[in-house]
Parts: C-alpha cells; sequence; structure tokens
C-alpha cells in the first residue's frame, strides 16, 4: 500500500507512560491500559519510585506489536486472570534489553537480551524483569498462528536464541523486521509485507524446534535469511545475487540452491519482488500523481524501458495502463 508514492507505514493505535503518573497510581494506571489495550495482567514493581514503564501499540496487518520499555517489575496471569479476562493469542516476545525469567506450570525460562520467547495467553504465567529492560512483543491471534505455525498449535513456551546458528539467524531476521516495524517507519515494509515477514519468520522457529519442517533444514533457514534481507535491500540498485551471498557469507552457487526451494533463482526472485512493489505503488493510494521513472527507479531498475519491459510481461499491461486502470 502506498500514500504519496511511499510505502505506508504500520499504524500506531495507543502510546501510555506511568511517568507523569502519581508512583502509588502507576501499577493500577499499567494494568487498566493493558487490560485494555493488550492482555490482562497484573503488575508488581520493586523500584523505589515504583513502576516507570512506557508502550506503544501498533497494528500490523492482523499482527499487533508492542513496543514496552520499564525499571525491574513482574507482569502475571494467573489462573483466576486468564478465566475472567481471557486472551486467544500466541504472544511472541523479543527481548532488547534486560534479563527475565518466566515461569509456567510446567518450569522456568531464563532470557537475556537477543532472545525470543513464543507463548500462549491462555495458559496461566508470570514474567519478571530484573532490571531496566525493552521489548517487543507480538500479538498473533490463535487462528493465524494456526495458518503459519506449527500444526497442532504451540506444544509450551519456547525459547529461541541459543539453538543452532539456523536458529541464531532466523531470531536476528525477526530482530531487525521488528525494529524496524517497531520504529513505526516499515522502511520498505508496509502493513501486508511487515505482517507476512513477521509469521514466515515465526513459522521458521518453531518448525526449527519441533521437527514441523520439511526439505533441507539449512536451506528452508537460509532461504527465510536471504528473503528478509532482499525485501529490505529492494531499492539498491546493485542488490544482486553475489550481495547477497556476501551478507550471508555463502557461495552464489550455495545460494542458487536455496532458492532451488522456491523453483526460482535468487535473480528472478529480485525482480519479481521489486515488479510486485512497483504495481502496488502505481495501482495504490497517490497513483495519479506518481512519476513511473521514480517508481522505476525506487525499486532498483536502472532503465525505464526495460522496467516498462519487465512489468508488461509480468501483469500484461504497461506500467502507464496499470496506472490509469487504478486511477479510472
Amino acid at each position: 500500500m502506498t500514500m504519496g508514492g511511499h510505502v505506508s507505514a504500520p499504524s500506531v493505535i495507543s502510546r501510555a507512560t506511568t511517568e507523569h503518573i502519581a508512583p502509588a497510581e502507576r501499577v493500577h494506571y499499567w494494568e487498566d491500559y493493558n487490560r485494555r489495550a493488550l492482555v490482562g495482567l497484573s503488575c508488581t514493581s520493586y523500584a523505589e519510585q515504583g513502576l516507570l514503564a512506557r508502550q506503544t501499540n501498533i497494528e500490523l496487518g492482523g499482527l499487533r506489536l508492542a513496543d514496552i520499555a520499564g525499571n525491574a517489575h513482574a507482569i502475571e496471569r494467573s489462573p483466576q486472570t486468564v478465566r475472567s479476562a481471557p486472551k486467544d493469542s500466541v504472544f511472541a516476545t523479543l527481548l532488547l534489553k534486560g534479563e527475565a525469567v518466566f515461569l509456567h506450570e510446567k518450569g522456568c525460562l531464563a532470557a537475556t537480551a537477543g532472545e525470543l520467547l513464543v507463548y500462549d495467553t491462555r495458559r496461566p504465567y508470570l514474567f519478571g524483569f530484573s532490571s531496566s529492560m525493552r521489548q517487543i512483543l507480538v500479538d498473533v491471534p490463535h487462528d493465524l498462528f494456526g495458518q503459519a505455525g506449527v500444526e497442532g498449535g504451540l506444544p509450551g513456551p519456547m525459547l529461541f536464541g541459543r539453538g543452532t546458528a539456523r536458529e541464531g539467524a532466523l531470531v536476528a531476521a525477526l530482530s531487525s523486521v521488528l525494529g524496524e516495524l517497531a520504529a513505526s517507519r516499515g522502511g520498505l515494509l508496509g502493513p501486508a509485507d511487515g505482517e507476512g515477514a513477521v509469521l514466515r519468520l515465526l513459522r521458521r522457529l518453531t518448525e526449527e524446534r519441533t521437527g514441523g519442517r520439511s526439505g533441507p533444514d539449512a536451506y528452508r533457514s537460509q532461504l527465510i535469511v536471504a528473503e528478509d534481507y532482499i525485501d529490505r535491500h529492494l531499492h539498491d540498485p546493485g542488490l544482486g545475487a553475489a550481495q547477497v551471498a556476501g551478507v550471508m557469507d555463502i557461495s552464489v552457487r550455495h545460494l542458487g540452491r536455496i532458492f532451488e526451494l522456491t523453483g526460482t533463482s535468487p535473480a528472478r526472485h529480485i525482480v519479481e519482488r521489486r515488479l510486485v512493489r512497483a504495481y502496488q505503488e502505481l495501482t495504490g493510494p497517490g497513483a495519479r500523481e506518481t512519476r513511473i521513472a521514480d517508481v522505476a527507479h525506487r525499486w532498483g531498475f536502472s532503465s525505464q524501458a526495460h522496467f516498462a519491459r519487465l512489468f508488461r510481461s509480468r501483469f500484461g499491461l504497461t506500467p502507464s495502463e496499470a496506472r490509469a486502470e487504478a486511477t479510472k
């Protein structure tokens, strides 16, 4: 989706901070805000000055993101809260700062900055932060997680980041995507593309852990990393197989083998993604004021004539015709 020739950014729904709330009222304020904006919970603060926290909630297609920062505190969804304030979601929490413990009915997980915790809001838990913290939380409705996740649902809380090199690469890719989206600038990812990228990465991670994957394990993990890098660098005219392979520290030949899983090549995948983005821009809001030469340049095509030929071959219309059809 475009607006004035730019990819639309994710939409900020609400923001809150306890900074200007009286210390004695901060916990109540935070619990009330989260009940309305995210999930029902109870909160405990261990700091002398009380709970100092801030939160930004962002809409991303069918997903919600919550960028949360604060001092030492704990939040809990007790069995009673789970019953009285039901929430039918899977949460994926990327810890960007601090250390945390996650207590659940079958044990305890310890997380540090850079790690990802995935858990079910229908089950009781306590999430405690021992010092100042920041996390980006992805709220995935269960039906959406079921479509993109592991068959049979989430078997239990999962912590990612300490496992294989493939797992580390996937968490790093997800961190990069979420960082751009949480900043509400989107980069080259509009809401629909951002939602798709997040769900693909979560699916790969849960597949890696549960054995629900198919195909060569390393190839499938490397594919999602390569696709993520390509989507975020489509504007670069020099983007090609050599650049992607260099960033991933693999050979161009190996990159080609990775893309065989999709039935295409890295070069064809890059062209396809660029053409799709250009088509979205030429047929979206603001298309009437959009210059075709600017669109071609923005999506990495050095020649407008070459862009026009590829566009017509792909969509059966010239760029001018596609824009005219969309703006009738």
